[in-house]
């Protein structure tokens, strides 16, 4: 589905548009880029040049050295791109994927980016199979800063067609690289033995040589919610950390955690919160973790429940058993929150919509999360968009926005 058509479903400086786009290395300036819609009728030709404007989603990721890298999909291929001045220019998309395959790119779907301190790049996706809700979960590295990367391979080690999804990623100090989703495996085999399993499950592999080989899959835990982002993060101790919606008794669609105790032992099913929201059905809604350098844990998730309903915060101290008490933000009908902690600074981002346009509202906190700013606008289009998102580099938070007008990246 394309942003124009998710005008009034998606609740939800500098505009840079691939229309514009300009190698790095080029010996004259590069272009400055223009404005404007991409075009349906250019997108959907084959021939068409590749367009940031003709995907719904976009990720952005920082390398060590502070070059903004970004993926996103059109027909069936995922492209990168960088820029050297943190998104005012962009280099010529590069294609990651030489086979075409259906990629799921809309929603809580997207392409995954993480750069490694050696400069090798990581990309994940969901790619999606014949039947509706399946897929697998593919792979795939640069190790020449972008010029190339390797043909893409299925992670997941059930290769059944049946839903292997969501993808989640994440690196460690040393070079590991992590991959988490969700996967109906055990729902299936639970399906033939004519029992009952509540759900899907989160599983992960994971890769100690850069990505040129993975370990067998293994379980985090059962009874996950279908449908829902991950959130993954990797702590001050280099383990993984995964966040998810749980199904717990009696169809109550709360959040949990997972603190791994080492790469190959994910740690036991920690409770986040208690809305108690009853439900037979998936939100599409997954919560955001961010973990700070003093090992404070900070999470933001969505709740349907009829009298906790709207968006939350709340934080663990350094890998407490607790989480605390809960801050709920945003209007009604506010979706999607990304959270992000640089020392004791702590942002949240989140989509509304105030009736005609798209907004991108802000809330921050010096404490590590103590005490909270009023609410601000960040970002606000009339144009359909996606959610934004936070990343950092050099001190600094920065916004990733794609709106149907044109991609946007600034400093908050």
């Amino acid at each position: 589905m394309k942003l124009s058509k998710l005008f009034s479903a998606l609740i939800p400086c500098l505009f840079v548009t691939a229309c514009a786009t300009a190698p790095l290395d080029q010996s004259q300036p590069a272009a400055l880029p223009q404005q404007g819609s991409a075009n349906p009728t250019a997108c959907a030709n084959p021939l068409s040049l590749p367009q940031i404007n003709c995907s719904d989603t976009v990720t952005a990721s920082f390398d060590s050295n502070g070059k903004l890298w970004i993926v996103w999909v059109q027909q069936q291929h995922i492209y990168l791109q960088a820029s050297d001045d943190a998104g005012r220019h962009f280099s010529t998309p590069v294609m990651v994927n030489a086979d075409a395959e259906a990629i799921a790119a809309h929603g809580e779907y997207r392409p995954k980016i993480k750069v490694g301190p050696e400069g090798n790049i990581y990309l994940t996706w969901t790619q999606s199979l014949e039947k509706r809700h399946t897929g697998h979960i593919r792979f795939s590295r640069s190790t020449d800063g972008g010029k190339t990367f390797s043909k893409p391979v299925t992670v997941n080690d059930n290769l059944d067609v049946i839903s292997h999804r969501f993808d989640a990623l994440a690196l460690g100090k040393n070079g590991e690289v992590f991959i988490a989703w969700l996967d109906a495996r055990d729902k299936e085999k639970a399906k033939a033995a004519k029992q009952e399993f509540n759900g899907s499950a989160v599983y992960y592999t994971w890769s100690d040589d850069g990505g040129q080989s993975f370990h067998p899959n293994r379980i985090v835990a059962p009874h996950s919610c279908e449908c829902c982002r991950l959130g993954v993060e990797i702590d001050q101790d280099n383990l993984p950390v995964v966040m998810w919606r749980h199904v717990y008794d009696g169809n109550i669609r709360d959040h949990a955690l997972s603190r791994f105790r080492s790469w190959n032992e994910p740690g036991p099913v920690q409770r986040v919160s208690s809305e108690n929201w009853q439900i037979d059905a998936c939100p599409h809604h997954g919560p955001a973790l961010s973990i700070a350098e003093d090992g404070r844990t900070h999470s933001v998730w969505f709740s349907g429940a009829p009298d906790r309903q709207g968006l939350f915060y709340g934080y663990a101290q350094d890998g407490a058993a607790g989480f605390s008490v809960p801050l709920r933000f945003g209007n009604p009908g506010a979706k999607h929150p990304q959270v992000l902690a640089l020392g004791r600074r702590v942002v949240v981002v989140w989509s509304e919509f105030d009736g005609s346009n798209n907004l991108v509202k802000s809330i921050e906190s010096e404490d590590g999360g103590n005490r909270w700013s009023q609410p601000e606008i960040a970002e606000s289009s009339e144009a359909a968009a996606d959610d934004a998102f936070l990343l950092s580099h050099g001190g600094k938070i920065y916004l990733s926005w794609q709106t149907a007008g044109g991609y946007r990246f600034r400093e908050l």
